[in-house]
């Protein structure tokens, strides 16, 4: 997802499920910050690291794709962009290292969206906005996994756009970075074709470019995973599902519902506003921020201030060292390393080691097998 889903769009539903339009900002704030957070970031406020949520480009370009490496690259893709749906998913006439790397494709509804939402009940807005992130990319990244595989990720020509008439168009994916998307023709940015199945350019959605990321996007294509049997994927229809479900889940961590139970979603609170919604998801765009914004502002009457990445850092970097947990970003970091805490814990327990060892298995002194009682 963009920024326009991920800050203008959380930003009302935030506002949807009860919150205030302060409060509102802050969550979707959060939840956009994921997308930015990465250790250049962190390094220049010298904060923490490992609370990384993304990596640069650059970065990328860098990393090492050598076991430790890639279980770090593992570590924050497979936490925050590509959750994976699960990690018990069995897969005949195929080696352990295939396996945990299939287990690790992401999708919607999903045992650690469960313990996503409820890790962030009771805890700061910011931890909100992560968890609602991280809810609405299971939707948009469904069918791909954070970590760098050829088999998993790759897309070929057998990619067709299927558009709102019924009709099919090939889609043409590119590598030219500084070109934009070309949404008339059909033809999309990707990653660099390469032959090495770890390379950084297999990662998540990479071979399929920001295609994946448009709410309008209803595409077929044929991965290697399914046994090259076709998958339909229907980004309107996810996307408003995603939209509702991140309603039910702040209503649950605000204390409104009881429980937070997979495949619900709170399609009652938007039902007089749902055609507009719905045009917003198909509007046919490179990116929907205006008409997300618009939105927001009928809904609480304010307006919307528009995302500034460095908004905080001043109050981060003035702060006394002992202080900066107190800080917007102070509790944004916290509440990061909590979730790929948690994340990182749920894929060793399963024996599987592509995001490395759990420091809550290490403190146990306990091996992955022990974990899961093998």
């Amino acid at each position: 997802m963009q920024e326009d889903f991920h800050y203008y769009a959380t930003y009302c539903a935030a506002y949807i499920a009860g919150y205030s339009h302060e409060e509102s900002l802050d969550i979707a704030y959060s939840a956009q910050f994921v997308d930015v957070c990465s250790r250049t970031l962190l390094s220049k406020i010298k904060g923490p690291l490992n609370a990384a949520t993304t990596q640069l480009q650059l970065e990328l370009m860098d990393a090492r794709t050598d076991p430790v490496g890639l279980q770090d690259i593992t570590r924050i893709w497979s936490s925050f962009h590509f959750l994976p749906k699960n990690l018990l998913a069995e897969k005949k006439k195929c080696t352990r290292h295939y396996l945990n790397k299939y287990r690790l494709i992401c999708g919607p509804n999903g045992e650690l969206v469960k313990k996503t939402v409820e890790l962030a009940k009771g805890k700061p807005l910011q931890s909100v906005g992560i968890a609602m992130h991280v809810l609405a990319d299971t939707w948009a990244h469904a069918n791909f996994a954070g970590t760098p595989s050829l088999v998993i990720n790759n897309t070929n020509y057998s990619f067709y756009e299927i558009l709102p008439d019924g009709t099919e168009k090939q889609v043409r994916f590119v590598h030219k970075a500084s070109a934009p998307d070309d949404l008339e023709n059909t033809v999309y940015t990707n990653s660099l074709y390469q032959s090495s199945e770890n390379s950084i350019m297999n990662l998540g959605h990479g071979r399929a470019g920001h295609f994946p990321d448009y709410s309008f996007a209803k595409y077929r294509y044929l991965p290697a995973w399914g046994e090259y049997e076709e998958i339909i994927k229907d980004n309107p229809a996810d996307y408003m599902k995603a939209f509702t479900q991140m309603i039910y889940a702040m209503k649950f961590i605000r204390g409104e519902n009881g429980s937070f139970e997979t495949d619900a979603y709170d399609t009652e609170s938007v039902s007089r506003w749902h055609d507009r919604i719905d045009a917003i998801i198909r509007k046919r765009q490179l990116i929907a921020s205006d008409d997300w914004k618009a939105f927001g502002r009928e809904l609480s009457g304010q307006d919307i201030d528009d995302f500034e990445t460095g908004r905080y850092f001043e109050e981060y970097t003035s702060a006394a060292k002992e202080n900066r947990d107190d800080t917007f970003l102070g509790r944004f970091t916290r509440g990061a390393l909590e979730h790929k805490g948690m994340v990182i814990n749920e894929i060793f327990k399963t024996g599987n080691l592509l995001a490395g060892f759990s420091k809550e298995a290490i403190m146990k002194n306990l091996e992955p097998s022990q974990e899961v009682g093998k």
